[in-house]
């Protein structure tokens, strides 16, 4: 398949001015489209000259940033085929994502804990952001 058959990725913009090196907002974008199920199991991912051009970033940001995604077992590359997203991706990436939120919540808690609040009054509070979000992301709870 050539990349002009491939659609494009929606990442974020990739800029020198945001928060980390290049390649590393590049892991962040497609790692955010695989736990957002955009970036299906399977799916092919453009060439390493292709993304680069899309994002106006060198081929060896590109390059370094897929070797990262592969390294993490997120995507695999076949010899002549090209890169797509690992059977195990969205798994792997919703995992950190909960073991990420996990650990936030016990520093939150701690936080509260030092901040004097009962374990009632930390409920309360948990219970009242809960309530405060928006009815979308309430719905899958």
């Amino acid at each position: 398949m050539s990349d002009d058959a491939l659609p494009k990725l929606s990442l974020p913009p990739i800029s020198p001015a945001a928060e980390g090196p290049l390649y590393e907002q590049i892991v962040r974008g497609i790692k955010h489209e695989i736990g957002e199920g955009r970036l299906c199991p399977g799916r092919p991912l453009p060439s390493f000259r292709a993304l680069a051009e899309d994002l106006l970033v060198s081929l060896i940001t590109v390059k370094r940033a897929y070797e990262e995604l592969e390294r993490e077992g997120l995507i695999y590359r076949k010899q002549g085929l090209g890169t797509f997203v690992s059977p195990q991706g969205t798994d792997r990436v919703r995992k950190a994502r909960t073991e990420r939120a996990e650990e936030l919540i016990r520093e939150a808690v701690k936080e509260a804990k030092d901040a004097g609040l009962s374990l009632t009054q930390i409920n309360k509070l948990i219970q009242q952001i809960l309530k405060e979000q928006p009815k979308e992301m309430r719905k899958s709870a």
